[in-house]
Order: structure tokens, then C-alpha cells, then sequence
């Protein structure tokens, strides 16, 4: 299959996309990842090279090896960026990524842990999906989906199986052959938009967590997997290591970011390391470097340390 990444980004998120990246390189995957960003683009991608076309006007591509690409896009638009995943991988089918049988969305703050090959399968039996952790026992009768069923309604649409596991919005694969579910995300969202007073420019509102689109982008990828006729393919939250016995991804979900994070300052607060935290640190070696080998080397033995803390204090 052939098959190509993409990620969206800003800001200190340019630390997960290039773990994200090494990550992708060292278990096999080969090609270019897109990555879709606002504001400047990262010092570490100084070389990147111009090649603008009419639909991405001041893209650029930064070679990392003879066989290993970033094509940097930059997005001009009012949505938030995590609210614009399914336009951006529909859009990557409309023009450079046009002949990719699938394409594969992940949030930048996941590194993968199992080879490439892996995630090409997976897409080839349904659109990826991932449960969270947090509402992760989500059967059909649930409020939630019951409410979500006046949305589906709203789209014109009809229940196509019943789903029991709340879906993680950080990742998903689909197939050329099942593009019409990021079609389907799209009008969910739009629906969302007008009758339910979705607002997609921004990430943080003020609703509570009984609003139906709270988590916004991850809700309208839950109802679109209530409705779309294409199939799904679903991990459980190990798939993201939320859960012990994972072997797929590893997501640093909340704040700070493990980039941020000042690991013995966190373990006296109650918070040991957790595994995403050590997985990225493990993916900055390379290929590509956003930190000196002597910040990694320190990073990794106060997360060392921090562990052996963890073993004995906890705070009350």
C-alpha cells in the first residue's frame, strides 16, 4: 500500500512533530510527511526548500535523508487546527498526496512503537480508529450517543452500527477506498456548526462536559463513526498508551507537553513520568535533532530519577 503521514501543528508542537517523524523513520516509513502549520516555521527546518503550487501557496519541503521528506503547508484559515483534520487529509487527496492509497493522521504529540507496515494493514481492514481512555465503556444507550443521534439526524443521515468505545481523536488512517468517511466528518461538523453551536475557530468554550460537542473534533469523529458507511478498524486504549500492553503509539495527552515538562518538579507534585514522556525522549536523537545531545542525555536521567521517586513518594 502506498500510503502517507500528516500531522498539524504550531507553536512548541514543532518538538512532537519531529519526534513524531523520527519515530515514523526508524520503524520503516519512508516518503513525506505533510504537516500542515501556522505561524513560523521551526529553525530546524531552515533548508527547507519553496515549492509553492496554486492550491498551497508557500509550501516548502525540507529533505531530511535521500528518502525522507517533510512538506511543510501552511494553513490560512479560521478553524482551529484540530477542528480542520478531516478537510486537511481531503485536501492532501486533492492535490500533492492525490496518489496515496491512505493517509494517516496523528496528533504531534504521538510517537509509534511497532513497524510501519503495521499501520498500512490496519488501514486496509476499516478507518483506524482508537478508544479513549476516559469514557472508554460508551455503549449505544449512552446519553451522550442518544444526543448525538438528534445531530445525525440534523445531517440527514441514519445510524450505521452501533458503537460501544468512545474513539480518541488524536489518530486516524483511512483508505482511498474509505475516504467518504472524512467527508462524512466534515458534514457532522457542519452540522455541528449550524444547529448545535459548535464553533470551530476555537478550542476552549464555554460549555461543560454535558455539551455534546465538548470535546469537539473527537465528538464529531464519534458520531461519524455512528454513521458513515464506511468501516472502522478499532484498537482499544492501549493502541495509545493510555493503558498498560500497548505496542501501536504512544500519546502524551494534557499539559505540559513531555518537551515542556520538568519531570522532578512533577513527581513531588504527585506525578511520576509517564510512558508517552519516555517515548518521546526516546525519539530525539534523529534523524532530526530540536534539542543538543546534552539536554536529551539530562532530560532522560531526571525522568530516570523521577521514576525512582515515583517508587517511594506519593503526595497526600
Amino acid at each position: 500500500m502506498s500510503s502517507v503521514v500528516c500531522t498539524l501543528f504550531e507553536g512548541h508542537f514543532h518538538h512532537g512533530v519531529a519526534a513524531l517523524a523520527n519515530s515514523l523513520y526508524n520503524y520503516g516509513y519512508r516518503g513525506v510527511i505533510y504537516a500542515g502549520y501556522r505561524g513560523p516555521l521551526p529553525t530546524w527546518a531552515g533548508n527547507a526548500i519553496d515549492c509553492s503550487t496554486s492550491q498551497w501557496p508557500g509550501a516548502s519541503i525540507l529533505k531530511v535523508t535521500d528518502d525522507f521528506q517533510i512538506l511543510f503547508l501552511p494553513i490560512n484559515n479560521e478553524y482551529h487546527l484540530t477542528n480542520y483534520k478531516p478537510n486537511f487529509m481531503l485536501g492532501l487527496w486533492e492535490s500533492f498526496a492525490n496518489d496515496s492509497n491512505a493517509i494517516a493522521y496523528f496528533d504531534p504529540d504521538i510517537v509509534i512503537k511497532c513497524k510501519w507496515d503495521f499501520f498500512e494493514t490496519w488501514m486496509g481492514h476499516g478507518v483506524a480508529l482508537v478508544h479513549e481512555s476516559i469514557s472508554n465503556d460508551m455503549p449505544p444507550t449512552h446519553p451522550f450517543r442518544k444526543e448525538w443521534e438528534k445531530v445525525i439526524k440534523k445531517a440527514n443521515r441514519q445510524i450505521t452500527r452501533q458503537m460501544h468505545s468512545y474513539i480518541n481523536g488524536g489518530f486516524c488512517g483511512v483508505s482511498k477506498e474509505n475516504k467518504e468517511f472524512l467527508k462524512d466528518w466534515i458534514e457532522i461538523t457542519n452540522a455541528g456548526i449550524k444547529y448545535f453551536k459548535l464553533t470551530p475557530g476555537q478550542w476552549k468554550h464555554s460549555f461543560d462536559r454535558t455539551y455534546i460537542f465538548y470535546a469537539q473534533d473527537q465528538d464529531a469523529l464519534n458520531i461519524t463513526a455512528m454513521c458513515s458507511n464506511s468501516p472502522v478498524s478499532e484498537i482499544g486504549p492501549e493502541g495509545m498508551d493510555f493503558i498498560a500492553g500497548g505496542f501501536t503509539m504512544s500519546h502524551a495527552l494534557g499539559a505540559p507537553k513531555p518537551w515542556k515538562k520538568q519531570y522532578i518538579r512533577s513527581v513531588l507534585m504527585g506525578n511520576a513520568p509517564s510512558t508517552p514522556d519516555k517515548n518521546f525522549w526516546k525519539n530525539t536523537l534523529g534523524p532530526i535533532k530540536t534539542f543538543g545531545n546534552n539536554r536529551i542525555k539530562y532530560k532522560k536521567l531526571t525522568i530516570t530519577l523521577a521514576s525512582f521517586i515515583a517508587r517511594f513518594y506519593r503526595r497526600a
